[in-house]
């Protein structure tokens, strides 16, 4: 089976960072309106935190929030995908933020997805460390 591709979710990419940072204020940031605006692209309202909510972000994808445990992940539909965020400790001071998205329709869309959540990364980290 090729790199990316499962039984289960079908194509899936996950990438991950360790940031310079405690998992409570890297959580803090993931969730708040400017940290939501750079990885899910900003929501019309804040981003719902109940089982079964429905959301839209300002390009008007729709969703539906899948599972959420404050200070640890966010699990939702985006589209036909599914996206998860999740914010783990890696010390006193350092913390993993991962973004992992699955039922991508091909590998051409999970290498569009890599770099889509690479740049993510890289703009969380900018706006956490500037």
């Amino acid at each position: 089976m090729p790199t990316g591709l499962t039984r289960d979710a079908g194509w899936e990419i996950g990438v991950s960072k360790t940031l310079p940072l405690p998992a409570g204020t890297l959580w803090d940031f993931v969730v708040s309106p400017e940290g939501v605006g750079i990885w899910l692209g900003g929501t019309r309202g804040p981003l719902p935190t109940e089982k079964g909510a429905r959301y839209e972000t300002e390009a008007g994808v729709t969703g539906e929030v899948r599972g959420y445990r404050p200070g640890d992940r966010v699990r939702l539909t985006h589209g036909t995908t599914t996206v998860q965020v999740t914010v783990s400790a890696s010390g006193p001071a350092r913390a993993v933020l991962a973004f992992h998205e699955e039922h991508l329709p091909d590998a051409a869309a999970r290498a569009a997805r890599r770099t889509h959540w690479k740049a993510v990364l890289s703009r969380m980290e900018a706006a956490l460390t500037a």
